[in-house]
């Protein structure tokens, strides 16, 4: 038996909204290559997030209207959630880099936006693995893909944080400013671990 019975929309739902999270991911990492178009980005962005935002509304009120026991709303309500706050915290990072004016991509910055990319599209690929819970094995590696990715976040986190920090004559300001996109980025690897952790719930209950 299907986790949404016979019905397809929410599965529909949640894969949109991570399309959006991974739309937003390549947007970031374009950011890479140069921040003379960082207002394009954001504002790209800020498009991106709004149409997730709708999504995630309009999932919320199927799933009050429809989705009915033995399942649990609450699940549902989560991961939708936390698709949401992926795409929300990537389009406050790109933000933060147009208002910001901050001149050129950092190295660490680069890698941890391309790092970033390869999460989210790994959390789109455990997201898509719902409609086909039953085959364990394949959402199990999407969900171990998603851990080690994470992980890899982590590391290149304190990489850049380090690298930050202990830079000589570096402008405080900007050490200020770079943080916090550091930050930021960071976030969006961790809600993609809760998508995974929201996943995996959904699996020992009725997979």
């Amino acid at each position: 038996m299907s986790i949404f019975n016979s019905d397809t929309e929410f599965y529909d739902l949640l894969e949109k909204q991570a399309d959006l999270a991974v739309q937003a991911a390549k947007e970031f990492q374009l950011l890479g290559g140069g921040f003379g178009q960082s207002t394009e980005r954001a504002t790209a962005l800020k498009r991106i997030e709004a149409q997730a935002d709708e999504l995630t509304h309009e999932l919320t009120l199927k799933a009050d209207d429809k989705f009915i026991t033995p399942y649990d709303k609450e699940d549902m309500h989560s991961l939708s959630t936390a698709l949401d706050d992926i795409t929300d915290l990537i389009e406050a990072a790109g933000a933060r880099v147009a208002i910001y004016r901050l001149a050129t991509p950092r190295v660490d910055f680069i890698a941890m936006a391309q790092a970033l990319l390869a999460t989210v599209e790994a959390t789109r690929a455990g997201v898509g693995g719902l409609r086909h819970i039953r085959d364990l094995k394949q959402m199990r590696e999407h969900l171990i893909r998603i851990h080690d990715l994470e992980n890899k976040n982590d590391e290149a986190y304190r990489t850049a944080l380090g690298d930050l920090f202990n830079e000589p004559g570096a402008d405080p300001l900007n050490v200020i400013k770079w943080k916090e996109i550091y930050d930021r980025i960071e976030l969006v690897a961790d809600k993609c671990e809760s998508v995974a952790v929201g996943l995996e719930r959904i699996v020992v209950k009725y997979g």
